[in-house]
């Protein structure tokens, strides 16, 4: 589907056509930059009444997900600023505005590679030898979650690069399958040593084999340091915490809510039912059955190891220290 406008980038977000955090923003935002670019008002007071409607509406799509939040409130406040200043023309204000949604392209690739770096690092550190590590991760957080390269598997692409990756495994993720579809996906291309899982698998796989770290992406970390990311993330992370296995959490900073408390303060998304009942158009549950299909679920702080941002890595009680980086 071609994004030519607002309403297109909602839809493709809201369908999950585009999801990952970091890419909604991105392609939310860059779908706003594609109707300013037709957009034939001569008033800037217009314009910016405009970008503020369309802004809330695209926050609208998913609601868990705090990126295109952030990046709203900040374009919001750059429409403020260009509309308050007379000196900047209509035209002016238009193209200081994209250039704006523009740079998060850059800067998300730069952000990611920076979170492999760090995260490459902490895991490396973990090991009481020099060896290489097996890692576990859930989810999609690679190159089609992000502008390209990734979180949490942009911290495996860091360890696969370093010639320090013995081996990976991906659950599937159900019940939408975006570490089958996606991450495998992903691993294959770049020829990354690796195992699909079914999720129901973790803790068996955990007993019967070493695990170095699991390291996963996130949707939103409040400040007290609790992370909503995709549904089964809580208990990976209580499995983990059982068998003395780091649990790391990798996320840019645009993730980070200080106005959220604690995650249970936090929107969970639920889906449509037939994300569960049916593969495709085939139903795979019994006709009747009743479903809860929240999107999300929250892991306490208290099982985080810790946060890697593109700032560094923080334990969960202190990743309040980001925002003053």
């Amino acid at each position: 589907m071609k994004v030519m406008g607002v309403e297109d980038g909602w839809k493709v977000i809201n369908k999950m056509q585009v999801r990952g955090a970091p890419a909604i923003a991105i392609v939310g935002c860059l779908s706003l930059a594609i109707e300013l670019l037709n957009n034939n008002t001569t008033e800037k007071k217009i314009m910016r009444q405009e970008i503020e409607g369309k802004l809330n509406y695209l926050v609208s799509a998913r609601p868990t997900a705090v990126n295109i939040k952030l990046a709203a409130e900040a374009l919001l406040n750059l429409a403020n600023s260009l509309n308050a200043d007379e000196n900047v023309s209509v035209e002016a204000f238009k193209e200081r505005f994209i250039t704006s949604i523009e740079s998060m392209l850059k800067k998300d690739i730069e952000d990611n590679k920076a979170i492999g770096t760090f995260g490459c690092e902490a895991i490396l550190n973990t090991l009481k030898c020099d060896g290489q590590v097996t890692v576990l991760t859930h989810c999609n957080t690679g190159s089609l979650a992000t502008a390209g390269y990734g979180t949490a598997l942009g911290v495996i692409r860091s360890l696969f690069e370093s010639n320090k990756l013995e081996h990976v495994y991906c659950t599937e993720t159900r019940p939408y399958n975006q570490g089958a579809r996606l991450t495998a996906y992903e691993l294959v291309h770049e020829k990354i040593p690796a195992t699909l899982i079914v999720d129901s698998m973790v803790a068996a796989l955990m007993h019967a084999r070493k695990i170095t770290a699991v390291v996963v992406g996130a949707d939103r970390v409040a400040a007290n340091g609790d992370t909503a990311n995709k549904i089964g993330t809580y208990q990976i992370a209580i499995v983990a915490k059982h068998h003395n296995v780091p649990f790391y959490v990798a996320a840019p900073s645009t993730s980070i809510d200080i106005s959220i408390a604690s995650g249970d303060k936090i929107k969970i998304e639920e889906r449509p039912e037939k994300e569960m009942t049916h593969i495709g158009e085939y139903r795979i549950a019994a006709p009747g059955i009743a479903c809860w299909n929240p999107s999300f679920d929250v892991t306490p702080a208290a099982l985080i190891t810790g946060i890697i941002t593109e700032k560094g890595v923080y334990a969960p009680d202190t990743v309040m220290k980001v925002m003053s980086c």
